[in-house]
């Protein structure tokens, strides 16, 4: 069994709790930078690992090396008679799980299933943000709900991810138009994504204006966001926002740490 998280916090807690199997961390922001569907996979892991170093001031080649790494343990998914996908609600993971759901539809999976895991609550955390919140009891208890991937699934994954991936809204614009029921929470997630696009007010998106706000509101250096500890500074910046640019729980707005 091969389990597939949304990085390494999950991953490590999964690890620790001996949730049986091998277990592969996700380790992407497509949610930032350049992510065109039209490129062979070699190509898009080049692009990716130009932004990916740029952005976070990695060695480029140990960035690249990453990225194919974790597509070379992907591809040998026949090794495994069943693959588990672990992605929350939330925009970054929905972006995550639609780009492997489209990675997916492009393969004869023989005699290996699919499996999903992805919820919006738990039992018990009043303010869920994601799988990461989770400890190792929690985490194990989930994996016996886990749902049989379903080819309406791969096939809106993959419709998804085009439009998603495409060089305009117009894709994304018609999808939102269509039934997508079957990822319950991948409607809610592109709206997200779609209140970044520049706003014909003044060309800015949500998360830009909304850092204006903050900026105006109280908020005049970036690290007034982050305090040491999760106090009311914090809870206003971040929380009291979080429905509107959600990445992924408490990972920061635009990108700016790794999943």
């Amino acid at each position: 069994m091969l389990h597939i998280h949304n990085g390494d916090s999950t991953a490590g807690t999964a690890k620790t709790a001996n949730i049986p199997g091998e277990h592969l961390a996700w380790r992407e922001a497509l949610v930032c930078g350049p992510a065109p569907g039209d490129l062979a996979e070699s190509e898009f892991i080049r692009l990716r690992a130009n932004h990916l170093t740029q952005a976070y001031e990695v060695p480029a080649e140990k960035c690249e090396a990453e990225l194919r790494a974790q597509h070379e343990a992907l591809a040998n998914f026949s090794a495994h008679d069943e693959v588990v996908l672990w992605f929350e609600h939330d925009l970054f993971c929905q972006v995550h799980l639609i780009y492997l759901l489209d990675w997916f539809a492009q393969r004869e999976l023989g005699q290996t299933r699919l499996s999903l895991i992805s919820i919006d609550e738990f039992p018990g955390i009043k303010i869920f943000h994601g799988l990461g919140q989770l400890n190792e009891a929690q985490l194990t208890s989930l994996l016996p709900q886990r749902q049989e991937i379903t080819s309406t699934q791969l096939e809106l994954g993959a419709r998804a991810w085009r439009a998603y991936s495409a060089p305009d809204a117009v894709k994304l614009i018609a999808l939102m138009e269509s039934d997508l029921s079957a990822l319950p929470f991948l409607r809610e997630a592109l709206k997200k994504h779609m209140l970044r696009f520049p706003s014909t007010w003044n060309g800015l998106g949500r998360v830009e204006n909304l850092g204006l706000e903050l900026v105006r509101t109280g908020y005049p250096k970036f690290k007034s966001l982050f305090p040491p500890s999760c106090g009311a500074s914090l809870s206003m910046a971040l929380a009291t926002h979080n429905s509107i640019w959600q990445c992924g729980g408490w990972r920061r707005p635009l990108c700016l740490c790794s999943s």
